[in-house]
């Protein structure tokens, strides 16, 4: 990591970052590389800060010497205007999760479209992309979907319960992906659609621990289909169990938070993480809280 400091200082900064696993993988991993980094989550609920306060805990953070951010919910748009730089695709994007601190100036990218691309690539090496179905057209979601089409998806369904998001987010999309088919569709319309296409793409709350359950009708998919999920709370959602069961092969959630973690990684440190290692130590946090979480009602029974 020539030119630059010997230790990294980085932050997290949204509402209800606190449970994040990414602080401990970005420091499980410098560990290994024999990088001293020291990465804090920065809640605004903690602090009590409304989320417009941002830009001010950018100088703050530049104050305190802080080599990078991560930023996350609600302030990945509120941020732009605070940067002295953004990079193409996260000005395409509206969106930056990723600030680097450099030479006194706010540079930001956006890890969140990268990392489901990579997670694509490895996850899923042979998926066809010539039609996907994605449900979910919101924050997540429209990154997930710039990824697809800058993968090579050639048509793009995009189906939310919102059909102005639905048609906003394709008009979007389309403009800035002009060779590509991009339509807003409606939850009425997936036994339609998806007997044209190779693969479906979850980014809904829906399969999350507080929210179980089943994005669509499991009837609906095909062996020969492909499905991504972007939950990974838990790690296999119905969705994900499910769409194995059926003979998909399938991509869970946590391949796009590793990939995204691994992909900020890098461009606060300057080095190249190990993405199998990283998912491992992932896979790792994950099982610690679902034994949390299976002891909580005997812990709640004796009184502790």
């Amino acid at each position: 990591m020539s030119n630059r400091a010997e230790s990294v200082l980085v932050g997290l900064i949204g509402e209800g970052v606190m449970p994040s696993l990414t602080p401990p993988m970005h420091e499980r991993e410098a560990d290994v590389q024999g990088l001293r980094l020291l990465y804090r989550p920065i809640d605004l609920l903690e602090v009590a800060l409304p989320a417009t306060a941002v830009g001010d805990l950018l100088i703050a953070a530049q104050r305190m010497g802080f080599n990078g951010l991560n930023i996350t919910h609600p302030c990945k748009q509120l941020v732009l205007e605070h940067l002295d730089e953004i990079s193409d695709d996260a000005r395409r994007l509206g969106a930056v999760n990723t600030v680097l601190i450099q030479d006194g100036r706010f540079i930001g990218h956006n890890t969140d479209f990268s990392g489901f691309g990579a997670a694509l690539t490895s996850g899923l090496p042979s998926a066809k992309l010539d039609r996907v179905v994605q449900l979910g057209a919101g924050g997540a979601g429209s990154a997930v979907a710039y990824a697809l089409l800058k993968a090579g998806v050639v048509t793009l369904d995009l189906v939310d319960m919102d059909p102005s998001r639905a048609a906003e987010r394709a008009a979007e999309l389309g403009g800035l992906f002009p060779a590509a088919t991009v339509t807003p569709r409606t939850t009425a319309e997936l036994s339609g659609i998806m007997p044209l296409a190779d693969g479906l793409v979850h980014c809904t709350p829906i399969g999350m621990a507080e929210h179980p359950g089943l994005p669509l009708d499991i009837d609906l998919l095909e062996p020969r289909h492909w499905v991504a999920d972007i939950v990974y709370r838990p790690i296999e959602t119905q969705l994900v169990r499910e769409a194995r069961g059926k003979g998909c092969d399938v991509l869970d959630g946590g391949r796009m938070a590793v990939g995204q973690a691994a992909d900020a990684f890098q461009l606060i440190t300057g080095r190249e993480a190990d993405r199998e290692r990283m998912r491992a130590h992932f896979l790792e946090l994950i099982a610690v809280e679902d034994a949390a979480a299976a002891l909580t009602p005997e812990l709640t029974k004796a009184g502790n």
